[in-house]
């Protein structure tokens, strides 16, 4: 698929059935998404509209499954939806739901697929942000493993081994799927979720999906056969695992070029490998925009912060969240006037100096305050401080200041510096906010 536009539904549709869990009957109705919106699970309320983005962090812990929380509000089994907005490349969509777990429907994606293209599939005026991974990404537990690498081909490879070998009966089944909307349809769509026989004697002792029977979800036998059932295809168990794994992989919350290789891999660990890929995303896009123009130069930064040479050390600032996030650029050379003494022959920059432009940033933030302007933060303690590596001469600091509070008269910042994706310092840094007397 290589689509270079977004994508959403052209009409609201819907569909309802039971969940596979809790057996409570659901509704789901699709609604077109503005551009860059994403993937978004609501419920109205009498009250207030509840709503949760399909993105990694929220993903809230569940046995062989993936559920998504905001506060009060989860919703359960979001991955075959996922699965089926990503398999037909669709970027943005509401997803409306007025239960706490979406349809099992046949146990596959399918269902929700056909849905979605009944809505009728348009592209959007705006770009595609996709991923493109630079550098291998691996994720293991035990015999599972899942890793991500750079391709140059547009779209993504899934490379599948499924093995159960304390199942005899069940041979080890290998799929590679590329990502293409007919493909999806014709390959892995169809494919439905799956337990072995003891899983599922296990879940019903537990009270979970006492409603279904073998007819309703394929269930494996000792000898590797469905019990009252039969395959839709000789190697459906690698398939779905395939489906579920593309459902887990949108919640990166952007499509995704790379070759993915993964071996008896569940949701867990596909949540896993997402979280990373979510930061060497965010790693790129800030690499990117220390090269291009930035959001605060020095000439800015003089105007914001009463620090002066040599003792100003934040050079740009490339990223502004309103008064919640800063990110900064240090850049550090030999002329730096403490390599002189820190060390002669060993040029290390001073952690101290390192937690101190994290301060800095950290006051361009709090200045991003309309009722701070005219005041200077001033450090009033530090907590939770590591120094993990050190940095050289050459090394280029990405700075990061998140807001954890501000007050009338105080404000903490939770700051982090990074040289490329290695953490180099941490620290928890509290302010006074005290009026700039004028010189």
């Amino acid at each position: 698929m290589n689509l270079s536009q977004q994508q959403t539904i052209a009409n609201e549709v819907e569909l309802t059935g039971r969940g596979l869990f809790q057996g409570i009957e659901a509704t789901v109705r699709f609604k077109p998404a503005q551009p860059d919106t994403g993937i978004v699970f609501v419920r109205p309320d009498p009250e207030r509209v509840l709503q949760v983005a399909a993105l990694v962090d929220n993903v809230s812990p569940r046995p062989r499954r993936t559920a998504l929380q905001n506060g009060s509000f989860s919703v359960d089994l979001v991955e075959h939806c996922l699965s089926a907005a990503c398999g037909l490349g669709i970027d943005n969509l509401i997803v409306q739901t007025d239960a706490d777990e979406l349809p099992g429907l046949d146990g596959s994606s399918e269902p929700y697929a056909k849905a979605l293209l009944s809505g009728g599939i348009v592209q959007q005026d705006v770009d595609r942000r996709t991923f493109v991974l630079g550098e291998p990404v691996f994720v293991r537990d035990g015999p599972a493993s899942i890793a991500a690498l750079p391709s140059d081909q547009p779209g993504l490879t899934i490379l599948f081994e499924l093995d159960y070998p304390d199942t005899p009966g069940l041979t080890p089944q290998v799929f590679s799927f590329t990502s293409d909307p007919a493909g999806y349809m014709r390959d892995l769509s169809r494919a439905r979720t799956f337990l072995l026989e003891s899983e599922a004697q296990q879940c019903q002792q537990q009270g979970i999906g006492k409603h279904l029977t073998p007819a309703d979800i394929l269930v494996i036998g000792d000898n590797g056969k469905p019990l009252k059932n039969r395959f839709r295809y000789p190697d459906e168990l690698v398939r779905h695992k395939i489906a579920d794994l593309l459902g887990d992989l949108a919640l990166l919350g952007r499509p995704l070029q790379a070759r993915i290789v993964a071996r008896r891999a569940g949701h867990a660990l596909a949540h896993k490998l997402v979280r990373k890929l979510k930061q060497a995303a965010v790693l790129k896009s800030r690499a990117d925009k220390s090269l291009a123009a930035p959001v605060m130069d020095v000439q800015q930064l003089l105007r914001l912060l009463p620090h002066r040479y040599p003792f100003l050390l934040v050079d740009r600032v490339i990223e502004v969240d309103g008064d919640r996030l800063a990110v900064g650029v240090k850049n550090v050379t030999f002329n730096e006037q403490f390599f002189q003494g820190h060390f002669p022959g060993t040029p290390i920059m001073p952690g101290v100096l390192i937690v101190e432009a994290m301060a800095q940033l950290s006051g361009v933030l709090f200045s991003q305050k309309l009722e701070h302007t005219g005041q200077l933060a001033v450090l009033l303690g530090m907590d939770k401080v590591k120094i993990r590596r050190p940095v050289v001469p050459g090394d280029q600091l990405i700075l990061e200041a998140r807001t954890v509070r501000i007050r009338s008269r105080t404000g903490h910042c939770r700051c982090r510096a990074l040289v490329g994706d290695k953490l180099v310092a941490e620290a928890d840094i509290k302010f006074m906010l005290v009026d700039a007397d004028p010189i």
